[in-house]
């Protein structure tokens, strides 16, 4: 039986400009994979493996020795997880879903093999990780060089999602004054920022805590172009 949703996110991908025989066969490798919010989806020096994303939102991340936690990547669906440890080994990266998330397991096995043997895939996983290069690029411009909405959308997201459980709802708890410290800020600009995100209906706030009500429009907030 088809998949709609997978047959969907494959033409988003990358995989999509494969030749047709090797799509064919990483369909019939494959497997889906759902996820509640919460989960760790892929650990730290864990066996390389590929995923597309279906639906949903996931991060990418590193954590330090201490425990803290910074996203390098966040994946929406037609995206493709893992192929850079493909090509180069284990990374010390997590993969978290930040919302109820699909994933299409992809064969590394079926993958790597077409790609030693037909220039045509080799070629194609080369321009991926040019993409991941470039978007990794653009994450740390508007880490160094955003708005503060854009400063404040990434924070909360990073903060709640590190803080979540499986299955539990996103909560960044933290004040709107340390909220402003984070961030490079003051706490009258971060409040007229959280107002704005509150009626738009993107998240709810109380005393010391942001309630993320839509962490796919945050997304959108801290992932558009930088601006000084």
């Amino acid at each position: 039986m088809v998949d709609r949703e997978v047959e969907d996110a494959l033409t988003r991908s990358f995989l999509a400009d494969l030749p047709a025989e090797v799509v064919g066969r990483l369909r019939a490798d494959g497997e889906r994979a759902d996820y509640p919010a919460g989960t760790t989806v892929y650990r730290a020096g864990s066996d390389p493996r590929a995923a597309l994303v279906v639906h949903g939102l996931l991060r990418v991340y590193l954590a330090s020795a201490e425990g803290r936690q910074v996203t390098i990547r966040y994946a929406r669906p037609g995206d493709v997880l893992g192929i850079a440890v493909l090509v180069g080994g284990p990374a010390s990266v997590g993969v978290q879903a930040v919302e109820p998330s699909g994933l299409f397991r992809i064969s590394s096995r079926t993958l790597t093999a077409a790609a030693r043997h037909d220039p045509r895939v080799s070629w194609a996983i080369a321009e991926e990780l040019n993409r991941r290069l470039y978007d990794t690029l653009e994450q740390a411009a508007v880490n160094a060089f955003g708005s503060v909405h854009q400063r404040l959308a990434a924070h909360l997201l990073d903060l709640a999602s590190a803080q979540q459980h499986p299955a539990g709802n996103l909560v960044a708890r933290i004040s709107q004054q340390e909220l402003a410290d984070a961030v490079g800020s003051v706490r009258e600009v971060v409040a007229r920022a959280l107002r704005d995100f509150r009626v738009a209906g993107i998240v709810a706030t109380t005393a010391d805590s942001v309630v993320i009500l839509d962490p796919a429009r945050l997304y959108a907030e801290c992932c558009g172009p930088a601006d000084l």
